[in-house]
């Protein structure tokens, strides 16, 4: 396998809404795309380590969080982290939600990429994200990946009905020293999944709010097993 070593330059298309960067090199003829979410404070270079060792013929688009929290720091929502847990704005949160799946759907139209050829991850706040996009419009993807995240509880009312979304499948990899996103959140992550019928794998790991070598084999395994 050809493994992407760098990143284009940024895309800023107003049809997709969101600026993004493709892992290079870009396959002429792509059979699937995952979309890499980053989290709080990060940008859209921060996961160019997944890309390692992926099928070549798989499209990697890192979108940038529509919020500048500042120098080349960017966000999906903004969140504080209090005593009582993470306490987020549900606004933005929302408008992030609908964004990306927005994002999604232009770039399966412009690549030719069919629903269950699309996969979304992200790391922390973009596994969020990625949790929200695949749960609330699941005839977009094939499966998505919670790495160092949660589910959020807003999300709820927006979370399809079983039978759209039967299809899933899911990844949850976290740290269980993670002091950020406590490994409480992987566990009601995990139940919840379980009590919506979303098959999933659930893997832990002996490190903190981060992605380890062990995290991110694992989560290339469970793709490559799509």
């Amino acid at each position: 396998m050809i493994a992407a070593t760098s990143l284009s330059d940024l895309y800023s298309q107003d049809e997709f809404g969101l600026v993004y960067r493709l892992a290079q090199p870009v396959p002429q003829t792509p059979r699937k795309v995952v979309i890499l979410l980053h989290g709080v404070g990060g940008n859209e270079t921060n996961l160019l380590g997944l890309a390692a060792g992926m099928d070549p013929h798989t499209l990697l688009i890192f979108p940038r969080g529509p919020l500048q929290l500042g120098a080349q720091q960017f966000a999906w929502f903004r969140v504080t982290f209090t005593a009582a847990g993470p306490s987020i704005v549900a606004e933005e949160a929302e408008q992030s939600r609908v964004a990306l799946i927005h994002f999604v759907q232009q770039v399966q139209a412009r690549h030719g990429i069919a629903p269950m050829d699309t996969v979304i991850a992200g790391f922390s706040q973009g596994g969020i994200l990625s949790a929200s996009v695949a749960l609330s419009a699941p005839k977009l993807v094939k499966g998505f990946a919670l790495l160092s995240g949660r589910i959020l509880p807003e999300l709820k009312p927006h979370i399809a009905d079983p039978v759209k979304r039967a299809h899933l499948q899911a990844f949850i990899g976290h740290g269980e020293l993670d002091t950020k996103l406590p490994l409480s959140w992987a566990k009601r992550s995990d139940q919840w999944l379980s009590e919506l019928g979303v098959a999933h794998l659930t893997r832990l790991y002996p490190v903190g709010h981060t992605i380890s070598t062990a995290m991110r084999d694992d989560f290339l395994n469970w793709l490559e097993g799509l």
